[in-house]
């Protein structure tokens, strides 16, 4: 599908789009699961074949039919409600957007976004998305695969301060910290935590103290939330990004600055040259 072109219109179009995605997350209480739409969107990228990634596939039913993906059909219809009110806007915009406002207004990091991905309707096949009962080689597996790191793995993990599993989505139930619609650090405190009792420790979330590289992120994070938020964001804009090479905001501002500036001096041009005429034809009466 054509690439959108990212202009003065667009941006303002991406503002309007976050202001109702901020009032639809904040009513609907569902920061959780527009953040994993975003990550489920994004986190099928493969960095060999170029294929896959945030590019708005997950609304096939082929692919949001995926068992990983279970009830991600909610936020897929929150999104629409969005998208009716701003139709120039591409789903794999839109839920990259959803994702980044998650986080925001969960009292996460300001994540700076990019806009101009691509639509697809090509769906990768079904296993590219991390399974929660497996251990660290796996999560290496899936990640690396995408062209994240170590430290991507586990700052993405702590994702995991929102929300909760779902028995009849995954299979889990359960919350991962205290407060599931508050985006800190716990994640990580729990992690570390033996006693945290009623708190869910998925197979991948132990595997984080499983790897010394891994349990290293893990220990920084847990004494120091800016850290986390630092590292979060860098992480989350990079899976966000993945397979899109983004059109520098500060790139289409000049755009829009040169195109007004060439207005301005077409207009000083005409208004010199019609005081001209009206010079010459006074002289000459």
């Amino acid at each position: 599908m054509a690439k959108p072109i990212v202009d003065a219109e667009y941006l303002k179009e991406i503002e309007k789009a976050r202001r109702d995605l901020r009032a639809l997350i904040s009513s609907k209480n569902c920061a959780p699961i527009m953040l994993r739409l975003a990550w489920h969107d994004a986190g099928t990228y493969d960095a060999k074949t170029k294929t896959g990634g945030p590019n708005g596939s997950i609304r096939n039913e082929e692919e949001y039919s995926h068992g990983a993906n279970n009830g991600l059909k909610i936020a897929l219809d929150f999104c629409e409600a969005v998208k009716s009110k701003h139709p120039k806007i591409t789903y794999a915009d839109l839920y990259q957007l959803a994702g980044y406002v998650a986080v925001e207004v969960t009292g996460g990091p300001s994540i700076d976004f990019v806009p101009g991905r691509k639509d697809s309707k090509v769906s990768p096949k079904e296993g590219r998305l991390p399974d929660a009962k497996q251990g660290v080689p796996h999560l290496k597996e899936v990640f690396y695969r995408m062209g994240l790191s170590n430290r991507d793995i586990v700052a993405l993990s702590g994702g995991h301060t929102l929300g909760r599993a779902h028995p009849e989505r995954s299979g889990f139930d359960g919350p991962w910290t205290k407060e599931p619609l508050k985006f800190d650090n716990s994640y990580f405190v729990e992690l570390l935590n033996d006693e945290s009792e009623g708190l869910l420790k998925l197979p991948t979330d132990k595997a984080l103290l499983d790897d010394s590289e891994f349990r290293r992120y893990v220990e920084l994070y847990a004494k120091d939330e800016e850290a986390f938020f630092k590292d979060y964001a860098t992480s989350h804009k990079k899976l966000s990004e993945l397979g899109f090479t983004p059109t520098s905001p500060k790139t289409v501002k000049d755009s829009t600055v040169l195109v007004q500036s060439a207005v301005g001096v077409a207009v000083a041009a005409a208004v010199v040259v019609l005081s001209y005429m009206y010079e010459v034809r006074k002289r000459s009466k």
